[in-house]
């Protein structure tokens, strides 16, 4: 049984940082792609940040909207993907998820929402003026 687990979310100033973690537990996490995703309210679910396996042939992307303030990275020792997110602001304010793809996906691919076969439960990430 695949178990995504976020933690991490809370409460920020803006300009502020907050880091968030994903646990993964039943699947090969050294393959396939880790994402996260985001989803405020009242608005569609969009990417944030996603990154395929370590190795020469890793490949990261960040949204436009998060290039510069937000850093994706993986510990496959911990089975851990990570969401550095620095500089909050406002409209960085959402639920948090954490994804991950059985397959490895293409670099168009990787924002898809409908490529990841598995979500964690969501964190909330609050931004305040």
């Amino acid at each position: 049984q695949v178990q995504l687990v976020e933690s991490g979310g809370g409460l920020v100033q803006a300009g502020g940082s907050l880091r968030l973690s994903c646990a993964a537990s039943g699947l090969t996490f050294n393959r396939g792609v880790m994402g996260w995703f985001r989803q405020a309210p009242g608005k569609e679910r969009e990417a944030v940040a996603g990154i395929s396996r370590p190795g020469s042939s890793a490949y990261i992307y960040h949204a436009d909207s998060v290039k510069g303030r937000f850093t994706i990275s993986r510990d496959n020792a911990k089975n851990t993907v990570y969401l550095q997110m620095n500089r909050l602001k406002l409209e960085d304010t959402a639920v948090y998820y954490c994804a991950a793809s059985a397959t490895l996906l293409t670099a168009q691919d990787m924002p898809d929402v409908r490529q990841y076969s598995y979500w964690g439960q969501g964190t909330q990430v609050t931004v305040s003026s």
